[in-house]
C-alpha cells in the first residue's frame, strides 16, 4: 500500500516538474543488445559469404574443386528488374578473367556478364535460355536458378576484384 502511494506521489511530481526540464531527453537505443546482431550475422554470413566471392561488377563465383559456378548478385538482379533475355556462351568457350561472356536484358536495362575466372565453359544453365526470369527468383540458389556457367579453373588462378560487396 505504501508503495502505491509513493508511486502516485512520484508520478504527480514528475508531471508537474516536466516543463522545468531544460535539456532534451536522451533517447536510449538498444545498441548493446546482441539478439538482432546475432540473428543477422547467422543469416547473412554463414551461407553466402563463406561460399561465394563477389566481384565489383556484381557477379559471384562459387568454387568447388576445379570448377567455378558463376551468377549475378541479388543487388544486380534487383537493379535490373524482371529479366526477359539471358545470353550465355557456348560450352567450350575459353574465357579470360573479367572478359565479357554473356548478357542479361530486362524491362529496365541491359547488362553484360563478366567472367570472374579464367578457364573454359564446361556447362551452361539451359533453363535460363527458356525462362530467364529464374535469375530473379533465386539468384544464389544451387543449380537451375543461378548457374550461369561452369568454368574449369587453371592452376593457381585467383579471383581478382573479388570480395564481399
Amino acid at each position: 500500500m505504501a508503495m502505491c502511494a509513493a508511486l502516485r506521489c512520484v508520478s504527480a511530481n514528475f508531471s508537474a516538474a516536466l516543463p522545468l526540464l531544460t535539456r532534451p531527453a536522451h533517447i536510449w537505443t538498444c545498441q548493446n543488445s546482441l539478439r538482432p546482431n546475432v540473428l543477422r550475422t547467422l543469416y547473412t554470413s554463414s551461407r553466402l559469404s563463406g561460399a561465394l566471392k563477389f566481384t565489383d561488377k556484381h557477379e559471384w563465383v562459387r568454387v568447388e574443386g576445379s570448377v567455378g559456378t558463376v551468377g549475378i548478385s541479388n543487388f544486380a538482379q534487383e537493379a535490373l528488374g524482371d529479366v526477359v533475355y539471358c545470353g550465355l556462351p557456348e560450352v567450350g568457350t575459353k574465357l579470360e578473367q573479367m572478359e565479357e561472356f554473356g548478357a542479361l536484358e530486362s524491362v529496365k536495362a541491359a547488362s553484360e556478364l563478366y567472367s570472374p575466372l579464367t578457364g573454359e565453359v564446361t556447362e551452361i544453365n539451359t533453363n535460363l535460355t527458356d525462362n530467364p526470369g529464374l535469375v530473379n527468383k533465386a539468384c544464389y540458389a544451387d543449380g537451375e536458378c543461378s548457374c550461369v556457367s561452369l568454368i574449369k579453373l587453371k592452376s593457381h588462378n585467383t579471383v581478382r576484384g573479388c570480395g564481399i560487396c
